[in-house]
């Protein structure tokens, strides 16, 4: 059986934010005929995407919520979430992270690495 994990950061009822650690099983699809099929999961319809440069010396610690359900999938560098119930987690290059939060209290955010941390941003549907 093959899996995928990713982590979610949502608001709860009364506006906090907190991760939640979340795993999704594959399940043997033809996704490239004639190519043998290829362990999947399809998850999220997307309206757009692209890159997203975070600076080394970008300041996101003004907790803020995310603009929109987004994706972040790391290609280089590492970032910090801190969630408004306190808290933080490290996403270094491979990780993703699906933004929820975009009521309430929100989020704060650092670049941890001595390098511009680069992700792709998958904007999300309703």
């Amino acid at each position: 059986m093959h899996r995928a994990r990713y982590v979610r950061l949502f608001t709860d009822e009364r506006g906090e934010s907190h991760f939640a650690d979340v795993e999704v099983e594959l399940e043997p699809v033809a996704y490239a005929p004639p190519a043998p099929p290829l362990p999947v999961a399809a998850l999220f319809p997307a309206t757009s995407c692209g890159f997203l440069c975070g600076p080394v010396d970008w300041d996101g610690q003004i907790p803020h919520p995310s603009p929109r359900r987004q994706l972040f999938c790391n290609l280089r560098g590492e970032y910090e979430i801190t969630a408004s119930d306190g808290e933080a987690r490290r996403f270094p290059a491979g990780s993703v992270l699906l933004f929820e939060d975009t009521t309430g209290k929100g989020h704060a955010t650092r670049i941890t690495s001595a390098d511009d941390a680069v992700v792709v941003v998958v904007a999300l549907a309703d």
